[in-house]
């Protein structure tokens, strides 16, 4: 009886495959339908394509261009004068002036007031006043943190909400070795006829200096606003800005309170020809940022008795795993690139067949690992690929201490710029998985992002604080009066609607991650644009420049839309 009882299947055991069995067929049908509805979908979509056209992607509506309705002489004789040749003259000598004060911001700063190169920050601001009367006699100015500049222009009606205008004073360093590099010196602001050369032309004393010069202009006008304008410059952008920024954005904050604001406009994105058509693109998000730190401690000694792999190795096999392991390219629903994809469908007549068969599939991606838009879209290259793909960059490293000694302590700091609908945890458990192989493979202790202390034998993983999650979203409908569609309304005005507005992301991060809390409608937009000047116009390198005719147009383009913003009733 018991050795037949051992023979016979237990109902327990019976039961299980049964379960099992219904799993794995669910699975199966599961899987079926997906692909029978894929099928049928991508069938629906080869037909509705030929069908129909654009018009079922026009999910891109352009506003019509918005000029400013309050007039008179002064307006118009000011609007004549941006356009004439003695304003081109007067506005070069200004912007050289600017860029012929070296305000460079470093990475290694000591404290305000201690560390004297600080100072050239007085010199920048003295040029301003001398150089803008009457906005010193009309706006009040505060300086916040020493060198940070907050001109109010208060309006008549104070149930508006301030516009704020921002930009910053400071430029990245010129290195010595490249000086002999430069077509012009680089802090000679000369200008030929055609570009204004030196540091901080395009990035941003072209931004600070046209806004400047647009408020001096609408006061000598006799223009007085209802809403207040608000302009706040900080001073260390290039290094992160929380000395700058970070000051004048909480000062703003306590004085108004939060969402307080109208709109913020910085610097950022400006203005491409995509696809046979020209898009201004305002930046209305931006990647997140992590720095992850990585140290490697492993045992020392004599290098002529080396063991089959020390830290520098080991460190090497970590970079080149994380390298080996890029993160897939993928177009979130909150991606601003993917409202461009549908704009470039709309309006575009050269946007490739493939990418819009691929972008009236998007949404049914559900039983797909990757995203098929997102990679196609990846290959027009890298620059495009990173507006909607994590990227992953050791930039820093360091280990060993002298020729005949095996390295204690390898270190490696990766930067992290995170895609929009994405976290950077979502690197930390990337990071965590690599490394716990390596060290697994190493014998080799993993202290991961916690506050232990480093070990011997030990691989550890830490960012200090140096995280930020991508920024909010802004808005951007246009079915009502909104910021949106006052900035993309005064840009279509000022191209004589020739231009197309479409949301834009940013790589990398301006001032605006401190002003998060005093508006949702935060756009990152350099307005003036030269269709003769192609690319970044030097940023951050040699032989930086802007065309004075883009420069003209940024000046035009603030006195617009000041005065539009203040005649607008927001939604």
């Amino acid at each position: 009886m018991g050795e037949k009882g051992a023979l016979l299947p237990q109902p327990h055991s019976a039961s299980a495959r049964a379960r099992s069995r219904s799993i794995w067929t669910l699975v199966v049908q599961v899987i079926a339908i997906c692909v029978l509805v894929k099928i049928s979908f991508d069938t629906f979509l080869s037909h509705r394509a030929r069908r129909d056209k654009p018009k079922d992607l026009a999910t891109c509506p352009q506003v019509e261009p918005l000029f400013p309705g309050q007039q008179s002489p002064e307006l118009s004789r000011m609007d004549d004068l941006i356009a004439s040749p003695i304003f081109l003259n007067e506005t070069v000598a200004r912007m050289s002036g600017a860029i012929r004060i070296p305000t460079q911001s470093y990475d290694d700063l000591g404290p305000i007031g201690e560390d004297k190169r600080w100072d050239v920050m007085f010199d920048f601001a003295a040029y301003l006043e001398r150089t803008f009367p009457l906005i010193h006699s009309t706006l009040k100015l505060e300086k916040i943190n020493t060198h940070g500049l907050l001109y109010t222009w208060q309006g008549s009606d104070e149930g508006l909400r301030p516009t704020v205008l921002m930009a910053h004073q400071d430029v990245v360093p010129v290195a010595e070795s490249t000086v002999s590099q430069w077509t012009h010196p680089p802090f000679s602001g000369v200008f030929d006829g055609h570009y204004i050369w030196g540091r901080g032309s395009s990035d941003c004393k072209n931004n600070l200096i046209g806004i400047m010069e647009a408020v001096e202009l609408l006061i000598d006008a006799g223009f007085k606003p209802r809403r207040s304008l608000v302009l706040s410059f900080g001073f260390d952008e290039e290094i992160a800005g929380g000395e700058g920024a970070g000051h004048l954005a909480k000062a703003l904050i306590n004085h108004y309170g939060k969402d307080s604001a109208a709109v913020i406009v910085d610097e950022g994105a400006g203005t491409a020809s995509i696809w046979g058509s020209t898009f201004a693109l305002p930046g209305v998000a931006e990647k997140g940022y992590i720095d992850v730190e990585i140290i490697i401690r492993m045992p020392g000694g004599h290098s002529s008795i080396p063991p089959a792999h020390n830290g520098i190795g080991v460190m090497s096999e970590l970079i080149t795993a994380i390298e080996a392991n890029p993160y897939e390219p993928r177009l979130h629903p909150e991606n601003p690139y993917l409202n461009l994809l549908q704009c470039g469908a709309a309006h575009s007549t050269a946007f490739p067949s493939k990418l819009k068969k691929l972008l009236l599939s998007h949404n049914s991606g559900i039983c797909s690992k990757k995203d098929k838009l997102a990679l196609e879209a990846a290959k027009a290259g890298d620059d495009v690929k990173y507006l909607f793909t994590t990227s992953a960059a050791p930039d820093v490293i360091s280990g060993g201490v002298k020729s005949n000694a095996l390295p204690e302590r390898t270190r490696v700091l990766v930067n992290h710029r995170v895609n929009v609908g994405e976290r950077p945890s979502d690197v930390q458990v990337k990071l965590i998985k690599l490394a716990e192989e390596v060290a697994n493979k190493h014998n080799l202790t993993l202290h991961a992002f916690t506050d232990e202390q480093e070990t011997p034998r030990s691989i550890t993983l830490s960012s200090d604080g140096h995280v930020l999650e991508p920024a909010p979203v802004t808005p951007t409908s246009v079915h009502t009066v909104t910021p949106y569609s006052v900035l993309s309304g005064t840009t279509r005005a000022l191209y004589s609607g020739n231009i197309l507005v479409a949301p834009g992301i940013m790589t990398g991060n301006t001032d605006t991650r401190y002003y998060w809390d005093l508006t949702k409608h935060i756009f990152r937009y350099d307005p003036g644009w030269d269709p003769e000047q192609e690319g970044h116009g030097g940023i951050h390198t040699v032989d930086e420049k802007i065309s004075v005719f883009a420069h003209i147009k940024c000046v035009q383009w603030y006195s617009m839309f000041i005065r539009n913003m203040d005649e607008a009733e927001l939604a």
